[in-house]
C-alpha cells in the first residue's frame, strides 16, 4: 500500500482517504487548479515503461461525473406540460424519492406539474449543481451561459445537432460546446443522449419509467445506444438483474466512457460495471481505469460493434491486417480481464451469472441434469464452447448411486432423471458441489410459474450456502418467468440462466475473470531510441536466436544457379527481388523445392516473368537463393495497434494466414505462459502436436521465438512499426525453427533506414 503524496493519512486505503493507491494507479479526487474543477488524475505506476526501475508519473485525467450522477439539487430546463421526456424525468424523481431541490425551468409558464417554473437558470431560488437541458440544440449555449453564470457544475445535453453529422450548423455548435468546456470546466454530459438512471439517488434523468421503478442493486451500465440501454434493462430487470446506474453516455464530447468507468469503479454500491460500446475515445484511459476495476475485484462485461471492420492502419502487414480493430480490442479484454460477449442475451446472462458474486478456482463444470436428452446437447455445446467437464471421484460416484436408477452408473453430465422432491435435487447437487474435481456446480431446472411448486426452496439456499463455488440454474431454452419466479430465484439464491451455450459461455467467463481479477495488467515499456538499421536487421535478430535460412542474393539466373550448387546446397527457395513487390508469393514470385542447377535456372526466368504480369512495371534487381527449410509454417508479427499499443499476433503461416484466419492477437508485454495458453486456442497448434502421423514440431522453440521476436519490437519500436515473420518454419521437436522471410515496416521517420530493396 502507497501512502498519501500530498497529505498524509490516518487511514491509509480507506474509502475516506481521498488520495489513496488503488492497484497501480494513484486517484486524486480533487486536485487543485481552476474554480469549478471537477477533473480526476491518474499517475500509473510504470516501472520499466521509462525504461529502468524508476517511477514514471505519466498522468491521464479523468472528468469526474459525479455531480451529474449524484447532484444534490437539479434544474430541469425545458419542463412542459406537453413533453413527455420532461414530464417522466420529472415524475419519476419526485415520485420515487429524489431528495434534493427539483428546479423547473421554463421562460413562458410560472407553473409546471402543479409547481413553481422559472425562467432561467439564474432566477433559481436556490444552487443547482446538476442541469438536465431538453431543448433544441441552436439554444443550447444560451442555457448553458446562464448556466456557468449560476455556479452550475454540469448538464445533460439531450439534443442532437452538437457537433455530430455533417451540417456545417452542427459543426459549429459542436466547435462552440468545446470551446465552453475548455473555458469554464463545466462537465457535460451528452450531447445526443437519453440521460441517466440513478437508482440510489433516486434521479432518474432518462425518459423511462417502466426501468426507473425497478429496485436498485449492483450492476451498473454505460452504453454508447442510448436506446438500447432501456431494452437491456427493462430485459435485464425481468430476469433479477439489479442496477446502481443506468448511462447513456451519447456523443461523449466531454463525460466519455473512460470517465464513466472510472467513477464506477469507486463506487462502492457497484460491483458489476456492463458497456455498450461502439467505439473508445481514449484507450490510454480506458485501460488505466479497466486496470483499476481488475485489481480491485469489480466486473467489466462488454458487447462491441464492429467486429467486421478491418484496421486500414494496419494493412502494411499480413498479421497486421488480419489483427484489425475488432481482434485487438478482444486482446485488450483478455489483458485487462474484461469479460467481451457475443450477445445481447450472453450480456444478460452472464451478467446474472456474476451477480451471484462468486468466483470458482478452477473452470471445471459439473451438471446435474433431470434429462437424457439435456445430457445429449451438453456433450455437443460444452465441446463447442470449450467448456471443461469435471470427471466425478469415485466417492461422488459412490453417493450419488442411490439417487439413480438401478444399473445407471453416474457420471458428468449427470442425468438423474425427475427428482421426486427439490430437497433430492439440492442433495444430488450438493454431493456434486463436493466434489474436488468440480469447480462450479449447474442444476439444469427452469424456475416455476408458481412459488407453491418448489414447496421447499429453503433447501436450494441451504445447498448453495453449503459450497463456496459458484451454484448456477439453467434451463434448456428461452421461457418467460411467470409471476412469482424472481420471488423464488430471490429466495433460492442462486441465478437461473436460460439457454446452455449461453449457460456455457457465462461459466467460461466467471473461470476468465477468476483467473485475472487482482492483478494488475502489465503496460508495454516505453523504449529510448533505436539503433536498428537494415543494414544491421540480421545481426540484431539474431542476438535474440531469430535465424534465417543460409542464403545469397544474386543478380542473375545463372548466378543464382551457382550459388545454390556449390554454397547452399539442394534443394533451395528462389524468390524474385523487387521493390514494387511486397508479398512474393501473391505475384507468383517464388518457386520451391529446386534440386538442380537447371530447376533453378528454369524458375529464374519463370517467376520474374510472373512477377511483372502481376505488378506491370515491376522492376526485377535480382534473386534470393535459400536454404529450403522443413516444417510447421507459421506466422508471428508484432505491430502498434493505433488504439491498444504495440500487439503480437501469431497463427497459421504461408498463405494460410489470411485464408484460415487461424490468428490469436496478445498486448504486449507478453510470456511464456500467455502465448502458451493463446496458442492451445489455435488450429495451428493440432499441427505442431503431430496431426495424422507427422513428427512433433518443436513448439518450445515456437513459443521462445514468439517471445523473442515480441521483445525484439519492444526494444526497437521506435525504428520500426512492425515486423513479421512469415513463415516461420518449425521443426520437428528439438530442431528449432527457421526465420524464413522476415518483413518490417519501418516508422516514417526512419524511412531512410529502409532497406530499398525489401527485405528477403
Amino acid at each position: 500500500m502507497g501512502r498519501c503524496k500530498r497529505r498524509k493519512c490516518a487511514r491509509a486505503g480507506a474509502a475516506s482517504c481521498r488520495l489513496r493507491l488503488a492497484g497501480s494507479v494513484w486517484i486524486d479526487a480533487e486536485p487543485p487548479g481552476r474554480q469549478n474543477q471537477t477533473n480526476e488524475r491518474v499517475c500509473k505506476k510504470r516501472g520499466s515503461r521509462c525504461g529502468g526501475n524508476s517511477l514514471s508519473e505519466s498522468f491521464i485525467e479523468f472528468r469526474s461525473a459525479k455531480s451529474v450522477l449524484s447532484p444534490r439539487s437539479v434544474a430541469l430546463v425545458g419542463a412542459s406540460e406537453r413533453g413527455r421526456w420532461p414530464r417522466d424525468i420529472y415524475t419519476s424523481s419526485t415520485e420515487l424519492g429524489f431528495e434534493g431541490p427539483f428546479y423547473l425551468i421554463n421562460p413562458k409558464q410560472t407553473e409546471i406539474y402543479g409547481k413553481p417554473a422559472y425562467p432561467s437558470l439564474r432566477d433559481t431560488p436556490g444552487p443547482v449543481e446538476h442541469a438536465i437541458i431538453i431543448v433544441p440544440a441552436p439554444a443550447i449555449m444560451d442555457v448553458l451561459a446562464d448556466a456557468h453564470a449560476s455556479g452550475v457544475k454540469s448538464a445533460t445535453i439531450y439534443a442532437g445537432g452538437m457537433g455530430d453529422g455533417d451540417s456545417p450548423a452542427s459543426i459549429e455548435r459542436g466547435e462552440r460546446l468545446r470551446n465552453f468546456i475548455a473555458r469554464t470546466g463545466m462537465r457535460i454530459a451528452g450531447p445526443n443522449c437519453m440521460g441517466a438512471f440513478s437508482f440510489r439517488e433516486k434521479l432518474f434523468a432518462y425518459p423511462n419509467r417502466l426501468v426507473s421503478a425497478m429496485p436498485g442493486g449492483s450492476v451498473a451500465c454505460v452504453f454508447q445506444s442510448g436506446g438500447t440501454l432501456q431494452f437491456f434493462m427493462r430485459t435485464g430487470g425481468i430476469r433479477g438483474l439489479r442496477f446502481s446506474y443506468g448511462i447513456s453516455s451519447g456523443n461523449e464530447i466531454d463525460l466519455d466512457l473512460a470517465d464513466y468507468l472510472n467513477y464506477l469503479v469507486d463506487d462502492e454500491a457497484t460491483r458489476q460495471i456492463v458497456l455498450f460500446i461502439e467505439g473508445i475515445r481514449r484507450p490510454d484511459a480506458f485501460m488505466a481505469a479497466a486496470g483499476r476495476a481488475l485489481v480491485c475485484g469489480k466486473t467489466i462485461l462488454a458487447i462491441k460493434t464492429g467486429a467486421t471492420s478491418a484496421s486500414a492502419s494496419a494493412a502494411a502487414s499480413h498479421t497486421g491486417a488480419i489483427a484489425g480493430d475488432y481482434q485487438s480490442y478482444l486482446a485488450m479484454c483478455d489483458r485487462y480481464g474484461i469479460v467481451n460477449c457475443q450477445t445481447l442475451d450472453d450480456l444478460v446472462e452472464t451478467t446474472l451469472a456474476f451477480q451471484n458474486g462468486r468466483k470458482p478456482k478452477g473452470p471445471r463444470v459439473g451438471w446435474v441434469t433431470t434429462s437424457g436428452g439435456t445430457v445429449d446437447l451438453l456433450y455437443d455445446y460444452v465441446d463447442a464452447q470449450k467448456t471443461p467437464l469435471g470427471a466425478f471421484t469415485q466417492e461422488t460416484i459412490d453417493k450419488l448411486k442411490p439417487y439413480m436408477q438401478e444399473g445407471i452408473n453416474p457420471k458428468n453430465p449427470l442425468d438423474s432423471g425427475i427428482p421426486s422432491t427439490i430437497r433430492n435435487a439440492a442433495d444430488q447437487c450438493a454431493i456434486v458441489a463436493a466434489d474436488p474435481n468440480i469447480d462450479m456446480i449447474v442444476w439444469a431446472n427452469q424456475l416455476p410459474a408458481r412459488s407453491d411448486m418448489w414447496a421447499e426452496q429453503e433447501c436450494l439456499r441451504a445447498m448453495r450456502d453449503a459450497t463456496d463455488k459458484p451454484v448456477l440454474g439453467c434451463s434448456r431454452m428461452s421461457y418467460q418467468l411467470g409471476p412469482d419466479a424472481l420471488d423464488v430465484q430471490e429466495r433460492a439464491g442462486i441465478p437461473f440462466l436460460q439457454r446452455l451455450p449461453e449457460t456455457c459461455r457465462a461459466l467460461n467467463a466467471l473461470w476468465f475473470h477468476a483467473e485475472r481479477v487482482g492483478k494488475a495488467p502489465a503496460i508495454a515499456p516505453v523504449t529510448g531510441p533505436s539503433d536498428l538499421l537494415a543494414s544491421n536487421l540480421d545481426a540484431k535478430l539474431a542476438q535474440f536466436q531469430l535465424h534465417g535460412p543460409r542464403a545469397r542474393i544474386v543478380a542473375d539466373a545463372r548466378s543464382a544457379a551457382e550459388a545454390a550448387a556449390h554454397e547452399i546446397g539442394f534443394p533451395v527457395v528462389l524468390k524474385v527481388r523487387s521493390p514494387d513487390i511486397s508479398h512474393k508469393t501473391e505475384a507468383n514470385g517464388v518457386a520451391l523445392d529446386l534440386r538442380s542447377q537447371a530447376d533453378v535456372l528454369a524458375a529464374a526466368h519463370a517467376i520474374a516473368a510472373s512477377a511483372q504480369a502481376a505488378v506491370p512495371g515491376a522492376r526485377i534487381e535480382g534473386y534470393l537463393v535459400q536454404e529450403m527449410a522443413q516444417g510447421v509454417e507459421v506466422a508471428i508479427g508484432v505491430h502498434e495497434d493505433p488504439l491498444y499499443g504495440p500487439v503480437l499476433v501469431i497463427g497459421a503461416g504461408g498463405v494460410l494466414v489470411e485464408l484460415m484466419h487461424d490468428v490469436e492477437v496478445i498486448l504486449l508485454p507478453t510470456s511464456t505462459e500467455e502465448i502458451e495458453r493463446r496458442l492451445s486456442r489455435l488450429k495451428l497448434d493440432k499441427l505442431l502436436t503431430g496431426f495424422r502421423g507427422r513428427p512433433n514440431a518443436d513448439r518450445d522453440a515456437l513459443i521462445q521465438a514468439t517471445l523473442s521476436l515480441s521483445q525484439f519490437y519492444l526494444n526497437h519500436r521506435a525504428a520500426i512499426a512492425g515486423i513479421e515473420i512469415n513463415p516461420l518454419m518449425v521443426a520437428q521437436k528439438t530442431a528449432g525453427v527457421c526465420a524464413v522471410d522476415v518483413r518490417v515496416v519501418w516508422r516514417e521517420q526512419n524511412i531512410q533506414n529502409q532497406n530499398p530493396k525489401g527485405k528477403p
